[in-house]
């Protein structure tokens, strides 16, 4: 039986937003959704949020890769130093979040421990939270944090001409190593625009929900996407990340 497949671009604290694209897309038990990553540091409920993502995979098939933030709220409820451009970078949420309500924190590392570095499904279609550098793929990276923060792949892609086939010596070759490919970590509102930038055979999917923009998750096999409402409209009163 086909099963819908969904992913879900950078989320950032932002519970509300899920719910919304959640119900937009009308999203029932019997879908895959994949995660690309980012669920903490930005909007106030980081806490709630992997509450809620740890509850969701009990009742539908969920993949969560790992973004750059996410290692970082591991470290932090591991009780490591954290770096002052931590909290201005979205930290100040997820700790204040964590210092003003109650959470089992042994569970939320448990959860941010297991998360992907990347998953790469049964139609040669990858999804990583940043990128890849090694012409052989993300399966050759020396260092995994290449992963969750690499950014020349999708320089690249938004640097190349939106006409190229995979048939022309021009066409990248590290874009010939998969099908698809679905990234986030570079926020796509400095191109103007709030919707996935498609290039080549890659896709964006941060829609800045962390900034002033919206969350997206989009049909991989029809493309159709939904749209949580402007995310600050989302927390009146609260401060997204400003850097």
């Amino acid at each position: 039986m086909f099963k819908r497949k969904l992913v879900i671009g950078d989320i950032h604290g932002a519970l509300r937003a899920l719910h919304q694209c959640l119900d937009r897309a009308h999203v029932t038990s019997d879908v895959q959704l994949i995660f690309l990553g980012d669920y903490a540091d930005g909007w106030s409920e980081t806490g709630q949020l992997i509450d809620f993502l740890i509850d969701l995979q009990q009742n539908i098939e969920c993949i969560f890769i790992k973004g750059n933030h996410d290692v970082y709220c591991l470290n932090f409820l591991k009780g490591e130093p954290m770096s002052s451009n931590w909290f201005e970078y979205g930290g100040k949420a997820t700790a204040d979040c964590y210092r003003q309500h109650s959470f089992d924190t042994s569970k939320h590392i448990e959860f941010l421990e297991q998360l992907k570095n990347f998953y790469i499904d049964d139609d040669n279609k990858l999804f990583i939270h940043a990128g890849y550098s090694s012409l052989q793929g993300p399966l050759m990276e020396k260092e995994e944090s290449t992963c969750y923060w690499d950014r020349t792949l999708w320089e690249t892609a938004i640097a190349s001409d939106p006409q190229l086939t995979p048939e022309s010596n021009r066409y990248p070759s590290r874009f010939k190593l998969f099908n698809e490919i679905y990234i986030g970590h570079t926020p796509i509102l400095k191109y103007g625009t709030f919707q996935p930038i498609n290039r080549l055979n890659l896709w964006n999917m941060d829609t800045g929900a962390a900034y002033n923009g919206h969350l997206t998750i989009l049909d991989i096999a029809t493309k159709q996407y939904w749209q949580s409402d402007l995310v600050p409209t989302l927390y009146p009163g609260v401060q997204g990340r400003t850097d």
